[in-house]
């Protein structure tokens, strides 16, 4: 499995135009790419291949006096930003023909120079190293003070420096984890505890053992000064000085939000992996969710974002992550007895079983229908099981088998 560590860059001036120079360059190539196939596509030729398309709009252009300026940059970026446009129109075609997950995809389309977010990637025949004073030493820019908050695990085989619309630089590298299992497994040992979750908007999450995490609402919380900002930006005059400086102000406060939303998505399923071999959790239709009139509160929740993580560390650390059926009725079954008590508003935040009498928490309750469904099990060296197939009594809920959605993120 591959995963991606980021760190910020801090260039100086020298190199943030160097790093503009590549942006630009790398931005050109793509939109070269993709007016080729368009042209072959109107004039009903066969699309270009990789080969042809790098030779005519790299090797040939260089020569021109148009595109001489793309010899001013590593030639391993115009090459991956070709693969980039290839990679677009593959995925556009999957997505037709129904074989790619997912909403379905449109064409590529052109990269703007006023697109707020730029990145370019190094890969490793592009000679990019880390220096001994712990600088990231890139072909034609120089070598770049990076923050490091960790060291990488293994050596990367690529590099992607983005510029953010804060104006920011980061460095992402991608590392193979599959190098040392061991490691990982060191970490966290396993352990013999499962938990179900639900995740809401009153709290964030609520655990099966009646642990209720608070939601944060970084969004909410920042409104009053986003809204402040977004007025100053809606006065200043398209194109001028001051209207780029407000929106780089809007951009940041943006980003800060979104990165305290991360760090908490992060903390949350670290611990959550580290302290249970099994987790279970509902597959939420999150953008069904966000076209209703709590659009705002989900979009600041971030489930899916969360989901993600849980998904890709749990595969990392040898845990077992079960997604739930989102139209299996974890809030109106009774966890006690099984029985359906029907639907019920969000205004109803605790109910008593129509069968039983046991007053349920509806949160509370929903988590642990959720772990019942899932159906985990701790083998005696603690590594999750799925419990053998039984005939399901009349009182007894959530006990057939489902299978896991364990996969990178």
């Amino acid at each position: 499995m591959q995963l991606r560590y980021g760190f910020r860059l801090y260039p100086n001036a020298v190199q943030e135009a160097a790093l503009a120079k590549a942006f630009g360059c790398a931005r050109v190539v793509f939109n070269d790419a993709v007016r080729a196939r368009e042209d072959a596509r109107r004039a009903g030729r066969p699309f270009p291949t990789g080969g042809e398309l790098s030779r005519k709009l790299i090797t040939e252009a260089k020569r021109t006096a148009g595109r001489a300026w793309l010899g001013e940059v590593s030639a391993v970026v115009l090459q991956q930003s070709l693969r980039d446009a290839e990679t677009a129109y593959r995925n556009f075609f999957a997505s037709l023909k129904g074989t790619r997950k997912g909403p379905q995809l449109g064409a590529p389309r052109f990269k703007s120079r006023k697109d707020h977010r730029q990145s370019v990637r190094f890969t490793a025949n592009a000679r990019w190293k880390i220096t001994v004073a712990g600088r990231l030493d890139l072909p034609k820019i120089g070598a770049v003070k990076v923050k490091w908050s960790r060291t990488l695990p293994a050596t990367p085989t690529s590099v992607t420096v983005v510029r953010d619309a804060a104006g920011r630089f980061f460095a992402s590298f991608v590392i193979d984890t599959d190098t040392d299992p061991a490691a990982d497994a060191a970490r966290m040992p396993a352990t013999d505890r499962t938990v179900g979750i639900d995740l809401g908007l009153t709290h964030f999450a609520v655990l099966s053992d009646g642990t209720k995490i608070d939601s944060p609402r970084f969004l909410r919380r920042a409104e009053k000064k986003l809204k402040k900002a977004q007025r100053e930006l809606s006065r200043k005059q398209k194109g001028s000085r001051n209207r780029a400086k407000a929106r780089l102000k809007v951009a940041r406060a943006h980003a800060k939000v979104a990165d305290a939303r991360r760090e908490f998505h992060h903390q949350l399923s670290t611990k959550l992996v580290s302290e249970n071999q099994g987790i279970a959790v509902e597959d939420l239709s999150v953008a069904g969710l966000a076209r209703t009139r709590l659009a705002k509160s989900v979009h600041d929740a971030g489930w899916a974002s969360f989901v993600n993580m849980l998904e890709y560390k749990a595969q990392r650390y040898g845990r077992t992550l079960v997604k739930i059926g989102r139209f299996k009725p974890t809030s109106q079954v009774c966890s006690t007895c099984g029985a359906k008590d029907g639907p019920k508003p969000l205004n109803v935040r605790e109910w008593a079983c129509s069968a039983c009498g046991t007053v349920h928490d509806r949160d509370h309750n929903a988590a642990i229908n959720v772990h019942q469904a899932a159906g985990l099990a701790v083998s005696a060296c603690g590594a999750p099981v799925r419990p053998e197939s039984v005939l399901a009594q009349r009182e007894e809920t959530g006990s057939h088998g489902f299978p896991t959605g364990c996969c990178a993120a």
